[in-house]
Order: C-alpha cells, then sequence, then structure tokens
C-alpha cells in the first residue's frame, strides 16, 4: 500500500484523544455542564472544547498524519513537527479550560488564560497545518478525497482564529462594538467551521478512502463525490462569509447561514448515497467490525440532518441546540472515529509488530489482533446510549439523560479495553507472537517502522 509507513505519534494522539472523551463523559455522568447549566455557561464550554479539542481534533490530527500520506502517496513532511503541536495542543486546551473555569469561579485565574490558550491552539493547530500542508502541496495534482482534506484544513485555521478572537473579547484585551457583536452572533460560525468544515469534511474525504480500502470497494472518482466536493465547499464558504455580518449584526446572517445548511444538506445527503453504494460494490462479503460499526456513525448523521430539517421547520433550533450538537458530535464524529479507530489500531500496531518480517517468518493478519464477537455488543451499546441520551434532551429529562450517559461511558471503556487488547497483542495465538516485542501502548516506536 503506497504510504503505510508507521506515523510514529499517531497512537499518541489517540491515547490523548480517548482520555478527554473518558474526562468529558464523566463529567457529564457527574451533572457538570449542560443539561444541568445554560448552553453558553463556563461549565458548558469547558465540556464543548474538551470534546472537539481534545477528543475529536486529536483524533483526526493523528489519523491524518498516517492517512494523508496513504491519500497522496507520498511520506510525510515535517516529520519533526507531530510532537510539537501535540504539546502546544494540549497545553493551549488546559489553558483554554483553566480559562472556562475561570469564568465561572471554579478556579483563581487570570482573564489572560484564555487567549493564551487560544495563542497556544493557533501555533499546534498551525503545526499541522504546515506539516499536512506541505505533503499535499508537493503532491499535486490531488486526488478527490485528499481535496477534501485541504478544504477540512481551511476550515480549522477559520476555527481557531475566531476561537482566538472570542478568548481576546472575553478576556477584555479586545473591544469595541464590531468585537462583541462577533462574540455574540459568531458562535454559530465558529461552531459550524469547527464540526462541519474541520471535523466533518474531512471525515468525509478520508472516509472514502478508508472505506474501500478496508471493504475492497472500487475506489473510482465518482461524479457524485465532486458534487460533494463542491456543494461542501460552497456551505463553508457561506459560512465563512457571514463573519462581516456577525461583526455588524446584520440581517444577511440569517440569509447565509440558511443558505449554508441547505447546501451542507444537500452534501450529506449525496455524500450518504456514495457510502451506500461503497458499501453495495464492496469485494468482501463479510464486512469487518469498523465497517459494521461505522453504519451506526452514518445513521446518527442521517439523524441530524433530519433533526435539523425538524427544528428549522418548527422553529425550535435555538431551544434543542444541545440535542442536535450531541447526536452530532458523538452519534457521528465520535461514532465514526471509534469504529475505525478498532481498526486503525490494529493496522498500526501489525505494521509495527509484523510487517519488517512480513514473508520471512509466519506472522499474523490484522484480523487476528482484534477479537469481533466480544467487542460489537459494545458498539451497539454505544450508539444506544447516545440515540437516548439525545432523546433524553430533547423532552428535558436531565436525570435520565446522566443514566445514559453513563451508559455510554461504559461503553467507551469497554470498547477501549479492546483497542488496549489489540496494542497488546493479547488476542493473538500465543504460537504467532512468540518472540515479538509488545509495543508500548501509545509511546513512539524508537525508530520509524517501513
Amino acid at each position: 500500500m503506497p504510504g503505510a509507513s508507521l506515523s510514529r505519534w499517531t497512537l499518541t494522539y489517540f491515547a490523548c484523544a480517548l482520555v478527554c472523551l473518558l474526562v468529558a463523559e464523566s463529567l457529564m455522568v457527574m451533572g457538570f455542564g449542560y443539561p444541568g447549566a445554560a448552553i453558553d455557561a463556563p461549565e458548558t464550554l469547558i465540556l464543548v472544547h474538551l470534546v472537539a479539542i481534545g477528543w475529536l481534533s486529536l483524533l483526526m490530527c493523528g489519523a491524518l498524519f498516517q492517512f494523508v500520506p496513504v491519500l497522496v502517496a507520498r511520506p510525510l513532511l515535517g516529520e519533526a513537527l507531530p510532537p510539537v503541536a501535540l504539546a502546544a495542543i494540549l497545553l493551549g486546551l488546559l489553558a483554554l479550560l483553566a480559562g472556562f473555569a475561570g469564568l465561572s469561579d471554579l478556579i483563581a485565574v487570570p482573564p489572560e488564560m484564555l487567549p493564551l490558550g487560544g495563542l497556544l491552539l493557533v501555533a499546534g493547530f498551525g503545526a499541522v497545518m504546515l506539516s499536512l500542508g506541505r505533503t499535499l502541496w508537493a503532491a499535486r495534482p490531488l486526488a478527490l478525497p485528499a481535496r477534501f482534506v485541504v478544504v477540512g484544513l481551511a476550515a480549522l485555521l477559520g476555527t481557531v482564529l475566531l476561537g482566538e478572537t472570542f478568548a481576546l473579547v472575553l478576556s477584555g484585551r479586545l473591544g469595541g462594538d464590531m468585537a462583541l457583536s462577533l462574540l455574540l452572533n459568531g458562535v454559530p460560525l465558529h461552531a459550524l467551521l469547527g464540526l462541519g468544515g474541520w471535523m466533518t469534511f474531512t471525515a468525509m474525504g478520508v472516509s472514502y478512502r478508508l472505506l474501500a480500502m478496508f471493504m475492497l470497494a472500487p475506489e473510482t472518482e465518482r461524479y457524485s463525490t465532486r458534487l460533494v466536493l463542491a456543494a461542501g465547499t460552497l456551505a463553508l464558504v457561506l459560512v465563512a462569509a457571514a463573519t462581516p455580518f456577525a461583526m455588524s449584526a446584520g440581517a444577511g446572517l440569517a440569509g447565509l447561514l440558511l443558505a449554508a445548511a441547505a447546501t451542507g444538506l444537500l452534501a450529506m445527503g449525496v455524500y450518504a448515497s456514495d457510502v451506500v453504494a461503497l458499501y453495495r460494490q464492496r469485494k468482501r462479503r463479510n464486512i469487518e467490525l469498523n465497517a459494521v460499526a461505522a453504519i451506526g456513525a452514518f445513521a446518527a448523521l442521517l439523524a441530524s440532518a433530519m433533526l435539523l430539517v425538524a427544528l428549522l421547520a418548527t422553529g425550535q433550533l435555538q431551544t434543542r441546540i444541545g440535542a442536535l450538537t450531541y447526536v452530532f458530535a458523538f452519534g457521528w464524529l465520535g461514532g465514526l472515529g471509534l469504529a475505525k479507530l478498532y481498526k486503525i489500531i490494529a493496522f498500526l500496531t501489525w505494521l509495527e509488530c509484523f510487517a519488517p518480517v512480513l514473508g520471512k517468518r509466519q506472522t499474523p493478519r490484522v484480523q487476528d489482533l482484534v477479537d469481533e464477537p466480544r467487542a460489537a455488543p459494545w458498539f451497539g451499546a454505544y450508539y444506544a446510549a447516545v440515540g437516548f441520551a439525545t432523546l433524553c434532551l430533547l423532552v428535558d429529562l436531565p436525570t435520565a439523560f446522566r443514566l445514559f450517559v453513563g451508559m455510554q461511558l461504559f461503553a467507551t471503556l469497554a470498547i477501549a479495553r479492546h483497542f488496549y487488547r489489540s496494542r497488546e497483542l493479547l488476542n493473538v495465538p500465543p504460537e504467532l507472537r512468540r518472540g515479538f516485542a509488545r509495543p508500548h501502548p501509545f509511546l513512539p516506536p524508537a525508530r520509524k517502522v517501513p
């Protein structure tokens, strides 16, 4: 497979991301943040950024460092940048969360902690964009999946710049009517560029290649895929174009966001048809658990789209935005992330342990590193918990919501245990793993594995 060398820091990114997910779920079980607090309360902002930056963004960065070289069939450029980026992002996230905690008087920190955290995040994600951007630039002309990543990285740039602007306003370092108006009206733009552009659009592009690769489906460049790229890009351009209207509280803001929603829904609808085609055209009849579990994520994406339309039609979007965000973040993005991690961790472990001696001695298959019958029920439990938790948010049952988040937390821990078992080679028959050293669960190998 072209570009299938081991990214040394990818598993470290994954481990940090999983820790952030587990911490966020634990806080929600304890009643921290929404729905026990207002949707814009500092406690809720702590949860939102712990999930968006700590879980989803670190997960995406780690995956891109591994799979962008696969998408473009070239080695990653700037290999010294991933650990620098990870350190800056983690420090920036901690500073940002401390700043939000200071706003709610949970701890005593100066207000400058918010822009400091934002500045560190700009530096960290800037290093990510520099490494990936150089790799993509050197590989022109790009295939369609890689073009999705380019648009996603552009959305990431807009997201972090808006976030730093908000941090400066909240800390009192940036004032004026336009800055205040941007803070009051621009949060939806920040969320759409982050969740919709950086995370979703990038995940869509990478999933085209991963689904085809893992299910042995045709990797043809369809007209429909070009339509998804064009419509999704247009939606994000409309969101970015709404920034001046948010700064001036102009009347065009709502219209641009409505147009972006319509265009984005079109992109998601065509993307869904492409995904169905990939599943139908696969050559591997018995698909692996990662592809089966991903169906739950695609179902959550469809449910998110249907819920968005329903809330817009009934005028309840503002009051039920928490439920929509929950099913989108944990069902679609989080579910797809956990499903693909199940395969990716086993794949990277196989590359590190067994690829160097392939053909020289008997080695296990990648599938020998996992135990699908025991892992499958936990993915079902995870999606069921997310669905019921979303329903509880829609009908205002906060206690029941915490109960189902507890179920979600338990399922996440069980899935993480299967990741650990794959990494430790505990599912591999003893005769096949004899003579191989177990890799560290999350630290990089001493040398790059070809």
